[in-house]
């Protein structure tokens, strides 16, 4: 199994950037895929996850409004919109997948079995 996250770089404080996530090696749409970030000096903590099927998605709530979720199962892709960015939000990427069973929670890390390297997102103020 391998995740692929993409599409990080530097954008201005107010501007959007979308990062990708490309899976392989396993059966995409059985797999919940969550978006973790950590930044400088910070603990890894959970941004987002859309379910299998896509039909839940959750967010954080310092991003809740200004970042979407949203998946392709046909190209095993994962997205993460991210709009409205902010100082604060400057943060490695990580995408990672699992299959969380019904009332676990989606932002424990622990619960996904499979993470990408990152991409790093850097806002400038």
């Amino acid at each position: 199994v391998q995740l692929q996250a993409y599409g990080g770089g530097l954008v201005q404080a107010g501007g959007s950037l979308r990062v990708s996530c490309a899976a392989s090696g396993l059966t995409f749409c059985m797999y919940d895929v969550g978006w973790f970030r950590q930044g400088p000096g910070k603990e890894r903590e959970f941004v987002a996850t859309v379910t299998g099927s896509a039909s839940s998605t959750y967010f954080a709530g310092s991003v809740k409004g200004r970042f979407t979720i949203s998946r392709d199962n046909a190209k095993n892709t994962v997205f993460l919109q991210m709009n409205s960015l902010k100082p604060e939000d400057t943060a490695v990427y990580y995408c990672a997948a699992g299959r969380i069973p019904v009332g676990s929670s989606v932002a424990v890390s622990e619960n996904y079995n499979y993470w990408g390297q990152g991409t790093l997102v850097t806002v400038s103020s």
